[in-house]
C-alpha cells in the first residue's frame, strides 16, 4: 500500500503544482476557465497559492511529515469540491472533468495516507 501512496501522492502533488504555475501565470485557459464559471481574475494568485501549499504539503507527507501531508490532502479536496461546485453552480458542464480529476487524485492520495500504517 505504501507503493500506491507514493505514486498517487506524487501525481497529486505534479499536478497541482502544474496548475498553481499555470494559474500563477495566468494562462490562456485558465482565465478563459475562471471567466466561464465566475470566479474573478483577482483571486488567482490566491487560488494557485493554495493549490501550491497543497502541492508543498504533499512533499512534506511523503517526506516523512505524515500529519502534514494528510492536512495537505484534506485541505486539496475541500479546494476542487468547492472547484466542482463552482462548475455546478455556474452550469459548465463541458470541463467538469478537470476539477472532478483533481478531486479524485486529492482524495485517493487523502484516503491512502490515512490508511497507511503509523510505522510508514
Amino acid at each position: 500500500m505504501f507503493v500506491a501512496y507514493v505514486v498517487v501522492t506524487v501525481i497529486t502533488l505534479v499536478a497541482n503544482a502544474g496548475i498553481a504555475v499555470a494559474d500563477f501565470s495566468k494562462a490562456r485557459f485558465v482565465l478563459a476557465n475562471s471567466a466561464e464559471v465566475d470566479v474573478p481574475v483577482s483571486w488567482l494568485p490566491w487560488l494557485a497559492g493554495l493549490k501550491a501549499a497543497g502541492a508543498a504539503g504533499l512533499l512534506l507527507g511523503l517526506l516523512g511529515f505524515r500529519s502534514v501531508g494528510v492536512a495537505a490532502a484534506a485541505g486539496l479536496v475541500l479546494f476542487f469540491v468547492g472547484a466542482v461546485v463552482a462548475h455546478i453552480r455556474a452550469r459548465v458542464y463541458r470541463n467538469i472533468a478537470g476539477p472532478g480529476a483533481f478531486l479524485g487524485f486529492a482524495a485517493a492520495s487523502l484516503v491512502l495516507a490515512v490508511a497507511l500504517p503509523s510505522s510508514a
